[in-house]
């Protein structure tokens, strides 16, 4: 009897200790967004921007030419790369992004986003995969207020399934409104990609084909 009461008391211990190291992950979390105050409206999406938005966020011409002429970025290296080792990326982060695959990028990767450390970068790894872009309001909003969620989710996006995906959540995806959405939606299912490429080819050009084909993934 002694000893199950011990045991029932360690057990107890160890579960308190756990449920302690992972609020005390939320609160470390909030603090270190909270030390770093960053604002940000409207982020302009480097693969569509107008050239007159990216003037106005700062960027010189000649850099601007050159994202124009090289775009769709599909990774965020790539931007890296014509931005210059000499550019401040972290105040042209705060304007200007390519938004990162939340399943598929690296934890170091996420400390690209402004206001986002190693603390935050973790909790957003340790959710993937996400489902959809609700799941990571709902893991991410248990550290950040709404207005901070709200601003994060601006820099990643959650890949959707092209055959069994919900219509919200192709919305979701960047640049994908309403209207090519229902074409996604329109000639489901889909056998492959081949047939995506042909398909969604009738309605934009190559460049914004390979851009939309980095939302998408068939099981």
């Amino acid at each position: 009897m002694k000893n199950q009461i011990i045991l029932a008391l360690c057990t107890l211990f160890v579960l308190s200790s756990c449920d302690f190291k992972k609020e005390e992950s939320k609160t470390e979390a909030k603090e270190e967004v909270q030390s770093t105050t960053v604002i940000t409206t409207g982020l302009l999406n480097a693969n569509l921007a107008s050239e007159a938005s990216l003037l106005e966020a700062g960027l010189s011409q000649e850099v601007v030419t050159q994202i124009i002429s090289e775009r769709p970025f599909l990774a965020i290296e790539a931007f890296v790369e014509v931005l210059g080792d000499s550019t401040d990326l972290e105040a042209v982060f705060a304007k200007v992004f390519v938004p990162l695959n939340i399943n598929e990028t690296a934890e170091e990767t996420f400390k690209l986003i402004p206001g986002v450390g190693d603390r935050m970068a973790h909790e957003f790894e340790e959710y993937k995969p996400y489902v959809n872009l609700n799941q990571f309001r709902k893991e991410i909003g248990k550290y950040v207020d709404e207005q901070e969620v709200a601003r994060l989710e601006q820099y990643i996006f959650v890949p959707v399934e092209l055959n069994t995906a919900q219509e919200e959540d192709i919305k979701n995806l960047p640049g994908v409104g309403s209207k090519m959405t229902h074409e996604f939606l329109e000639y489901r299912p889909y056998e492959n990609m081949a047939q995506f490429n042909k398909e969604i080819g009738k309605y934009v050009d190559e460049a914004e084909l390979s851009r939309l084909a980095r939302f998408v993934y068939l099981k």
